[in-house]
């Protein structure tokens, strides 16, 4: 019998305002209650450098690499949930340190 690797989380479903980098931005995510998606950065440009600003309350985050993070829902869990990524990277027009802060709908 073999075991197929483990699939990677699908790409969240998302609604996010694109922003020069140096400005802060908001978006909103929905995600199954128990489900797991990516959040890549929705940033132009090159992200140099990422960290959690801000951790959800109902869920978790975690790092996958400088662009993007992985939002896990808590089971049995359907409402609302917030987080922040604090992101600095260059983009074509401009380059700084954004906060991009996530609503979540948990369904």
């Amino acid at each position: 019998m073999s075991v197929s690797p483990a699939l990677a989380a699908p790409e969240c479903p998302k609604l996010v305002g694109l922003a020069d980098w140096g400005e802060n931005s908001t978006g909103d995510i929905s995600v199954a209650s128990g489900g797991s998606c990516l959040f890549p950065i929705p940033m132009r440009g090159t992200v140099s450098s990422s960290e959690i600003f801000q951790k959800p309350t109902y869920g978790k985050l975690k790092k996958i690499n400088p662009s993007t993070y992985e939002y896990k829902a808590k089971a049995r869990y359907k409402g609302g949930d917030t987080f922040a990524i604090k992101a600095t990277g260059l983009g074509p027009t401009a380059s700084g340190t954004s906060v991009i802060t996530v609503h979540a709908t948990i369904k």
